[in-house]
């Protein structure tokens, strides 16, 4: 069987109600060994669940407001809760990036949407820029009749000055990599305040997707979860 656009869009239109989007999907080729569907049989197929700029956060502040704890990852709760209500909704199954052991992610999002890494290891998006994530996929027993996406310039390619490389205080972004214990420093200290309230300095410098930048809120928000995950050693 396969799934078709009318499917498709209704699935899109149960995601919208939260904010999120499907980020295309494609179908898992016979010599590959995909994870399990709904069935318990291996995926035909896989849809990616993302959002571009920071639609889904006025839905998740409000579902947040109405709990009367926080969860230890408010964000991954909101989002098993909100894409796994959608996929029994339409008879697949919810996996997402926190998942173990790991789904190749990147991988599938890249070739859902033909994308590249930034310089700063970040896939980034000819329109989003780098202000978009993928909250998580649905896995299909059908085959799903993706329309194919053609091959699209890498944005990074014509820029000359690379901003983003020398924007860091620190300069823990570097054509050798990302200084993950470098970063974490600076942001917890007196001299990060400006990278732990308002973002990343790296990432706001890149002109790409500026419309769809993070308010400062939701960029402190996503530093405070970074630097829980990644704790003083």
């Amino acid at each position: 069987m396969k799934i078709g656009a009318e499917h498709l869009a209704a699935v899109a239109r149960a995601l919208s109600v939260n904010g999120l989007i499907l980020r295309g999907g494609f179908a898992f080729e016979a010599e590959e060994n995909p994870p399990a569907a709904a069935s318990g049989k291996p995926a035909r197929s896989v849809a990616l669940v993302g959002h571009a700029g920071a639609a889904q956060w006025p839905h998740f502040s409000k579902w947040l407001c109405r709990r009367d704890g926080q969860p230890e990852n408010p964000l991954d709760t909101w989002s098993r809760e909100v894409i796994g209500s959608v996929a029994r909704q339409f008879a697949a199954r919810a996996v997402f990036p926190s998942d173990r052991p790991y789904l190749p992610f990147q991988q599938w999002a890249a070739r859902a949407e033909r994308l590249k890494p930034s310089p700063l290891g970040i896939l980034i998006h000819p329109e989003y820029g780098l202000w978009h994530a993928w909250r998580g996929a649905l896995l299909f027993d059908e085959i799903i009749g993706f329309e194919p996406v053609g091959a699209t310039a890498h944005p990074c390619d014509d820029c000359v000055e690379k901003p983003c490389l020398s924007a860091c205080p620190v300069s823990a972004f570097s054509g050798n990599g990302y200084e993950v214990a470098t970063c974490t420093r600076h942001v917890r200290g007196a001299s990060g305040r400006n990278c732990r309230e308002g973002g990343c300095l790296a990432r706001k410098a890149c002109p790409v997707g500026k419309s769809y930048q993070y308010a400062s809120e939701v960029q402190a928000f996503h530093m405070a979860a970074f630097l829980d995950n990644h704790p003083v050693k």
